[in-house]
C-alpha cells in the first residue's frame, strides 16, 4: 500500500470582543495540549505565523490573534492604538478562551506587548520568546521629549493620518511586488501568501492593505520607559530574547536592556533581518521548539 498522505494542518477562524471591538484569531486545534500564543508586529497580521503554526500545532495548542486594527480584526474609532490597549486585548483573549497558563512567542511590536503582559500577569505566562522585540528604545525616546512637543506631534500626526488615503494597488500582483520590495529576504511563495492574506480587494478592483493607517500613530500617553523596565523586572518565567544580526537596532535585550530580565537568555541569529522567523526559518524553529520542550507547561 502507498504511504499515507499527510494532511496539512489548517486553522479555524474565531472572534472575541475587547473594549467593544470585534477581534479575530486563528485556532490551530489540539486544544488539550499546552497553549502557545503567537503575536505579530505592527502593520502585520496573524498569517505571518502560518508556517510556524503548522509545525507547533502538532504538539501544542496554537492560538494566533490579529491585533486591533490589523488583519481581520476591527479598526478603532479614532486613533486608540496605544501599547496598553493591545495588552488589554491579549489579556482578554487569554481569559475568555481559557489559555491560562500560556506560552508566548511574539515578534517586533508584539514582543513589546508580550513582555508587558508577562510583567503584569506573571502568574499567567509560563514562558516567553521575544523575537526582535521593539521595547524600551521608543519609550525612552518619547520620555526624553517635552510633553508639550510630544502631544503636539501626536496631534499633527493624527491630523495628517485623517487626511491620508490608503494606497491602492491596481492588482494583487502590484501589492505582491510591494511586499517583496519591503521585505527582500522573503521567498516568493511567502511574500505572495502574506500579500493574499494581508490585503483586501476594493469595490473598484484595486487592492489595499488590511491594517488601519492610524496604527502609524503613537499615543503621547504610552507607558514610560521607567514603568516598562519595572514591569520587565516582574517577569518570573523563562525568557528568550531572540534577535537578528541584520535586524533593527535597539531591540529588547540589546544595549544592556537584558539586565531588567531575571530569567532571560539573549540569543542572536546570523544572516537574518528583522523578520528572522522567515529569513532563517529552520534555525528559528529549532531554537523555539527546543526552548518550548524545556520550558512550556
Amino acid at each position: 500500500m502507498p504511504d499515507a498522505v499527510r494532511i496539512k494542518p489548517s486553522p479555524t477562524s474565531h472572534t472575541y470582543f475587547s473594549q467593544r471591538l470585534k477581534l479575530h484569531y486563528l485556532d490551530w486545534g489540539n486544544s488539550a495540549a499546552k497553549h502557545v500564543l503567537l503575536v505579530h508586529g505592527v502593520q502585520d497580521h496573524c498569517h505571518n505565523w502560518d508556517w510556524t503554526s503548522e509545525v507547533l500545532c502538532e504538539n501544542y495548542h496554537v492560538v494566533v490573534p490579529d491585533l486591533r486594527g490589523h488583519g481581520d480584526s476591527q479598526w478603532c474609532q479614532g486613533s486608540s492604538y496605544g501599547t496598553l490597549d493591545y495588552v488589554y486585548d491579549l489579556a482578554q483573549l487569554i481569559d475568555q478562551e481559557n489559555l491560562n497558563p500560556v506560552n508566548i512567542i511574539a515578534h517586533s511590536m508584539g514582543g513589546t506587548i508580550a513582555c508587558l503582559l508577562a510583567g503584569l500577569f506573571p502568574e499567567k505566562v509560563v514562558s516567553l520568546v521575544s523575537v526582535e522585540g521593539v521595547g524600551g528604545f521608543w519609550s525612552q525616546q518619547s520620555s526624553d521629549v517635552h510633553p508639550q512637543q510630544r502631544i503636539r506631534d501626536w496631534i499633527d500626526t493624527t491630523r495628517d493620518l485623517a487626511g491620508r488615503t490608503p494606497r491602492k494597488y491596481p492588482s494583487l500582483s502590484d501589492a505582491f511586488h510591494r511586499m517583496q520590495k519591503s521585505n527582500p529576504h522573503l521567498s516568493e511563495d511567502r511574500a505572495r501568501h502574506l500579500t493574499i492574506h494581508g490585503s483586501n480587494r476594493n469595490e473598484d478592483g484595486t487592492y489595499t492593505w488590511k491594517f488601519d493607517n492610524y496604527t502609524h500613530s503613537r499615543s503621547p500617553a504610552n507607558i514610560s520607559f521607567d514603568d516598562m523596565t519595572r514591569l520587565w523586572e516582574k517577569i518570573n518565567c523563562p525568557t528568550l530574547l531572540l534577535n537578528a544580526s541584520q535586524g533593527f537596532g535597539h531591540r529588547t535585550g540589546q544595549n544592556g536592556s537584558d539586565k531588567h530580565f531575571r530569567f532571560a537568555e539573549l540569543q542572536n541569529v546570523e544572516n537574518a533581518g528583522h523578520w528572522l522567523h522567515h529569513d532563517q526559518f529552520d534555525e528559528f524553529i529549532a531554537v523555539i521548539t527546543d526552548f518550548l520542550s524545556t520550558n512550556a507547561r
